[in-house]
């Protein structure tokens, strides 16, 4: 059999909507030991759930019990299925033999995230994301990095977000001082000053709380180009009670999940009788108030904002973004050569690497980490 490719990997992602499981072929130009390599996005799709197993994971992420051992062990091994399923596919689409490829990085699927323990004693913070490494290198047979964010939360910081590092390599400019704006369930930004610290950390919902408001009255997974929510008005009233929320005045280092931003912490801060599309009006300008905000408090030099992540689809979304900070230009990463799509599975193609090489995938100074620290557990190819 020939040696994989040694610049050739494949980054598995389900992020915090569960909206699907993106899936990216992406090369290297190293074997693994360069610090800042370049890096091609060869193929990159986006691979459905399972409606019931979709369905379920969403009641996991945003608070809800298991019923059982059972039932949790039985949903790692599906995802784990699911995700080499998505390899499967995405290499037949490309015409790449599992064989040529280095390894997969794979995310998988958040179902808890406490960095701080705050729902129990405070003192045993973890991250849980299910999809079994073992179960993906086994039916792919393919080298498998999984479990990423569990070393960096055992070394003090927030698992979260772990994608700066590529960030800084792909899009960092030395003649100004940029911000990576990824929307997708949650809103997280890297700040990349043009010297100085790479910096980041979570913002708020983007897409959670409006796909989920979105889902419960018309019966559609997410709001298209924001059409729903242009159906209503802003509730300055409900908007206020929504920022009054105490995580949004955290200083940095912080991330946070759909265990947080549900629908029953939406529930609790209604009064009665709004009107649904004024809900997802409200809803939108929220997503689009926290990222602003967090961005002028943080790096208010910020000169040009670059968005990825599914809400970059959500024209609405953006405008509202651009009209509170009018002074700042805010565009996709596609205009510098990065798919906004598939930002984070090329992220986790690249951690896949950097653990594969014995290097960190963490940046302190983002995490809170007490450290650099190498990620992920390896899975050998089956």
């Amino acid at each position: 059999m020939a040696a994989p490719d040694a610049g050739l990997f494949v980054g598995l992602i389900s992020g915090t909507s569960a909206d699907g499981i993106d899936a990216a072929l992406v090369r290297f130009d190293d074997a693994g030991v360069a610090v800042a390599p370049q890096c091609e996005l060869l193929l990159g799709r986006t691979y459905p759930w399972q409606d019931a197993l979709r369905t379920r994971l969403v009641e996991l992420g945003q608070g809800g019990d298991a019923r059982s051992l059972e039932e949790l062990g039985t949903l790692d091994v599906q995802v784990a299925e699911a995700f080499a399923e998505a390899t499967r596919q995405l290499l037949d689409e490309a015409g790449v033999a599992p064989a040529q490829v280095r390894a997969i990085g794979s995310h998988g699927q958040t179902v808890r995230h406490r960095p701080d323990g705050a729902r129990h004693d405070g003192q045993h913070p973890f991250t849980w994301q299910l999809g079994d490494g073992n179960v993906i290198a086994e039916r792919s047979g393919i080298a498998t990095v999984a479990d990423f964010r569990r070393r960096d939360v055992a070394a003090g910081g927030h698992g979260a977000p772990l994608l700066p590092a590529l960030h800084a390599t792909l899009l960092h400019s030395a003649a100004e001082d940029r911000a990576v704006l990824n929307l997708g369930g949650i809103a997280n930004v890297t700040l990349l000053p043009a010297t100085g610290a790479v910096r980041g950390f979570d913002t708020g919902p983007a897409n959670c709380l409006m796909d989920a408001w979105c889902l419960r009255h018309t019966g559609r997974a997410f709001d298209a180009d924001g059409a729903f929510a242009a159906q209503g008005r802003l509730d300055a009233e409900l908007l206020a009670r929504l920022l009054d929320e105490p995580w949004f005045v955290l200083p940095p280092p912080k991330s946070t999940g759909r265990e947080q931003f549900h629908l029953d912490w939406l529930q609790a801060r209604l009064r009665g009788g709004e009107a649904p599309a004024d809900v997802q009006a409200t809803l939108l300008e929220l997503s689009a108030v926290t990222v602003a905000d967090a961005l002028r408090a943080q790096q208010p030099q910020t000169r040009r904002v670059l968005a990825c992540g599914g809400g970059v689809r959500n024209a609405r979304l953006l405008e509202r973004i651009a009209a509170q900070w009018p002074e700042t230009v805010l565009e996709s990463t596609a205009r510098y050569g990065v798919d906004p799509d598939f930002v984070e599975a090329m992220g986790f193609a690249w951690l896949a690497r950097q653990t594969l090489a014995g290097l960190p995938g963490n940046l302190p100074s983002v995490t809170g980490a007490r450290g650099p620290r190498v990620l992920g557990a390896v899975y050998a190819a089956a």
